[in-house]
């Protein structure tokens, strides 16, 4: 029986691996081929990154500047922005951003041009696989297409496949080698090379019949999870009205046994899936005379949700007999979950540019994010500030967006006038709860 040669090379460790997109997901791929003694390089466009990456640092909290070095100093890992190298790599990984337009539609844009970027260098026996989130098609209609236009064929020339990321920083219970990795690919012989290179990195890989199901899985674990945050998101605005605390509501239902699933409410979404996954899906159901209807109504009550905290705090200061406009708000955290450092899609965002926009001075504080830097979509300039005794006395109000384990509440609330709380993260604090409004 005829061994592939690539197959035999991914064995034998002798494959060279690339990586394009060198962030939260592209990163840790980086790290597991690495410590399975593959020599990798790592393809990306910001520079300060690629500098920082070869001198052993790293920017991402979760993975340590200590396992970057030692990947570096054992010569398994080169960072590079020079493209013209991925004519050298046995296998190429695609980890860009996929973003949404400010009409809320697909950006597919970065995949766009890395398809290019290979296209005009791939040669045959090379394996390709793009991991980043998308609609279901994108690979065969997108990515193959282009690949195929010199001549070449997939399953024989070349190979090609989909692996979605199933990333979650900063949680130590679940990593990128005990995750289940599911792969697709476009042929039988391309799905044949996506489990044996994973094989390499994973415990456990989860082969789909193509592309378009191994698409349409990452679509739907996030969609479940952001149908069903939107469903205990509203639960949680009428529990507000009626005088019900929702979280004990919640803790009490999470002791049934069977057929229940714990959600908890929050200033709305984070993260770069859950807010934008469902909007990939209901985009291309567009394609088929298909609205998602169910999938919409849960985006915009997500979507809705900083607006709701705005008017909790506005709320809030009224019933102090202050005004929103010239009140001096501290905001805490920023990043789209507790403990993390990453703040893509975080609704602290949101929040403070509204409060920004109705006259609030706002100030913040996060100890894993010292500076908002001016993005695409938020006109924010921001330096956290130092979380002291004075300045929580001299803050109108405080607003917890994001629990992180660092903070002390029953200090906070102790020396604050008034806590707006976003994630029942004082729930425990048994005094001061005067000062205390669930928002």
């Amino acid at each position: 029986m005829t061994v592939n040669p690539l197959i035999e090379k991914l064995l034998k460790r002798k494959a060279r691996i690339g990586v394009i997109g060198l962030g939260y997901v592209g990163l840790p791929l980086v790290m597991r081929f690495c410590e399975e003694r593959f020599q990798v390089t790592g393809f990306d466009v910001d520079a300060e990154k690629v500098k920082a990456l070869n001198q052993g640092q790293s920017y991402i909290r979760h993975i340590p500047s200590e396992r970057i070095g030692r990947i570096v100093e054992q010569e398994r890992f080169e960072a590079t922005t020079d493209f013209d190298c991925l004519s050298e790599m046995d296998a190429i990984l695609i980890c860009v951003p996929t973003p949404l337009t400010d009409t809320r539609e697909p950006d597919l844009s970065f995949v766009k041009n890395t398809a290019e970027e290979i296209g005009i260098r791939i040669r045959k026996g090379q394996a390709i696989s793009l991991e980043s989130t998308t609609y279901p098609g994108t690979t065969e209609e997108l990515l193959l297409p282009r690949f195929t236009e010199g001549g070449l064929t997939a399953g024989k020339d070349f190979y090609l496949m989909y692996s979605p990321e199933r990333e979650d920083p900063g949680n130590a219970q679940f990593t990128t080698q005990n995750i289940p990795k599911v792969v697709g690919g476009v042929t039988s012989e391309c799905l044949e090379v996506g489990r044996m290179l994973y094989g390499q990195i994973v415990e456990k890989v989860v082969p789909v019949s193509s592309t378009r199901e191994a698409e349409f899985t990452k679509l739907l674990e996030n969609i479940f999870r952001g149908v069903n945050i939107a469903l205990v998101n509203e639960l949680k605005m009428i529990a507000d009205r009626m005088g019900i605390d929702i979280w004990e509501v919640i803790r009490a239902s999470s002791t049934k046994p069977f057929g229940f699933t714990p959600f908890y409410p929050g200033p709305g979404m984070g993260g770069h899936c859950i807010p934008i996954d469902p909007f990939y899906l209901a985009w291309k159901a567009r394609q088929y005379d298909f609205t998602t209807r169910f999938i919409e109504l849960a985006g915009e009550i997500n979507t809705a949700m900083p607006h709701y905290v705005v008017s909790r705090v506005t709320d809030a200061l009224n019933s102090h007999g202050k005004s929103l406009k010239g009140a001096s708000i501290l905001v805490l955290g920023v990043a789209y979950k507790r403990d993390v450092d990453d703040m893509r899609e975080s609704p602290a965002l949101v929040i403070i540019e509204e409060l920004q926009q109705k006259g609030a001075e706002v100030s913040y504080h996060d100890p894993l994010i010292p500076r908002i830097p001016r993005l695409r979509r938020y006109n924010i300039s921001l330096n956290s500030s130092e979380l002291s005794e004075s300045l929580l006395k001299k803050m109108d109000a405080v607003v917890i967006i994001t629990d992180h384990s660092h903070y002390d509440f029953d200090w906070i609330i102790r020396h604050a006038n008034l806590v707006i709380d976003t994630r029942n993260a004082t729930g425990d604090v048994t005094h001061g709860r005067e000062k205390i409004v669930q928002a």
